[in-house]
């Protein structure tokens, strides 16, 4: 039975803070920005490069906003909207994006009984300019590439592919590294090289293209492997889906609901855990008390009820936490345990970024700030002359409809409307992931040099909160100015 307590102290409440009520606190620095090193762990076992990661949200992360996340040094969290199949499929993309060697599966190669037109067809099709000819065994006899056989100067279209290959093969070993792979290149002036075990059969390749992107992703997430890191999103009750996800490679599993310390769920998502061999990530959450059922055995906690641009949850529900309040009640839960807290929603501009590691997170988690990137999967539409992307809340009945109401514990398998937490929207277009990431970064960096800490550990303990007025937030933005150049990193309509 429940206390007997007045309802009138039901109004002795305490007060809950979000980004714009308070400002980090300066103070005495020789950091530069650019000397800030803001390396992070984003669960247990997996550490990245930046403390960003993009949201599980069908309109923000796919394969594409996942591989530019890991190259730039955060992790992109696919989202569940998708049949398993399409879940795996993604993942695979993401893994064999910066591949050193190109697993044999995934190899495009000719049969030297093929016709020129054949080989042209199917490099075409694949989006490749060469590959390796092999027989029947998979033994390399020779290469095909587009100047041997365009514009079919010296073979016909009806010619084989063994009348126009290059024989003599430069292959190289199984345990090959990047550097000799592009010295080997650069010697005979080509661009791939099969990889051959000790009987000469074909087991991966090695690319020019390949390797540049790593050069040019120096700073990229990967796995021991070598492989860009991967999130997924999965359901508390999705086991299925988990362990087709784990066996794909992915290396953090998020066990995607509104509304984590439900008994049902932190239940479902400790099977999930002893399932699979991935990190998993519980969320979401939002107060200490949630965060102390599944410290035990969560690698890392993921906080946000109610934050999001396009969430209603709490002016649906009538419930929710302010975001700073709620990452620094679960962080000091977590933090005991040695356990990673990711700051997911509410953020608008790079210092709500650091303001919410300075509060106890190790990593933030957007979504509407890189919906309208390039990458993001929404669909572009046109207003008034300028171009914006389709956004929406996992909330919103588009996305409920798609899937994802069982991530508000719904369902309409009765044929009922949904009851939405969330809105569709535009969100306007912005350009590459990697510019906004630049910005985004370089924010966070420049407030930890503010505060005088090199390392994110250091930030979280040398940084101060000050409370700030209403006059104090309408100070810190531009004011009683016309703005006639926009900034790249701030916008008077977030």
């Amino acid at each position: 039975m429940e206390s007997d307590r007045p309802f009138s102290q039901k109004l002795e409440v305490p007060e809950a803070l979000t980004f714009d009520d308070v400002l980090l606190r300066p103070k005495e620095s020789r950091v530069e920005p650019d000397d800030a090193d803001v390396s992070t762990r984003v669960s247990k076992n997996v550490e990245l490069n930046i403390p960003v990661l993009s949201a599980a949200m069908d309109t923000v992360t796919e394969s594409d906003t996942a591989i530019g996340m890991a190259r730039e040094g955060g992790l992109g969290v696919l989202h569940r909207n998708m049949e398993i199949e399409e879940t795996v499929a993604e993942i695979e993309r993401v893994k064999r994006a910066d591949e050193l060697v190109i697993d044999r599966e995934n190899v495009v190669t000719a049969n030297p009984d093929q016709t020129i037109a054949e080989v042209d067809q199917m490099m075409g099709r694949e989006g490749v300019s060469g590959a390796p000819v092999v027989d029947d065994d998979d033994t390399v006899l020779g290469i095909i590439s587009g100047t041997d056989i365009r514009p079919f100067l010296e073979v016909g279209e009806t010619d084989h592919v063994r009348e126009a290959m290059t024989d003599e093969v430069i292959t190289a070993e199984e345990d090959i590294n990047a550097r000799d792979a592009l010295e080997l290149m650069y010697e005979y002036k080509i661009e791939r090289v099969p990889i051959v075990d000790d009987n000469e059969t074909l087991v991966g390749l090695v690319t020019m293209q390949g390797l540049l992107q790593r050069r040019e992703n120096q700073n990229a997430a990967r796995d021991e492997d070598g492989r860009l890191r991967c999130g997924v999103a999965v359901g508390p009750f999705e086991t299925d889906r988990a362990t087709a996800a784990d066996d794909a490679g992915a290396d953090v599993l998020f066990i995607d609901c509104a509304h984590a310390h439900n008994l049902n769920v932190i239940e479902a998502a400790r099977e999930i855990k002893q399932e699979v061999d991935a990190d998993v990530v519980v969320g979401n959450v939002g107060t200490s008390e949630a965060a102390a059922e599944v410290v035990d055995f969560a690698d890392g906690i993921k906080v946000g009820i109610g934050p999001g641009s396009i969430c209603t949850t709490r002016v649906v529900t009538g419930a929710g936490m302010p975001q700073i309040t709620a990452v620094a009640e679960v962080a000091d839960v977590a933090a005991s345990e040695d356990v990673p807290v990711i700051a997911d929603g509410g953020i608008r501009y790079s210092g709500d970024a650091i303001k919410a590691i300075a509060a106890g997170a190790d990593a933030v988690m957007l979504g509407s700030y890189f919906a309208g990137t390039e990458e993001a999967p929404g669909r572009v539409i046109t207003m008034n002359g300028k171009k914006y992307k389709q956004y929406r809340g996992m909330g919103s009945v588009g996305a409920m409809k798609s899937g994802g109401g069982d991530r508000y514990l719904k369902d309409d398998e009765d044929g009922e409307e949904f009851v939405p937490e969330g809105v569709e929207a535009a969100t306007p277009y912005k350009g590459t992931l990697a510019s906004e990431l630049h910005q985004l970064v370089g924010g966070m960096r420049s407030g930890m040099g503010y505060v005088g800490a090199e390392t994110i550990p250091g930030f979280k303990e040398r940084s101060e909160f000050i409370r700030v007025s209403s006059a104090g937030q309408t100070e810190g933005h531009p004011h009683d100015v016309m703005i006639t150049d926009e900034a790249p990193n701030y916008s008077p309509d977030e």
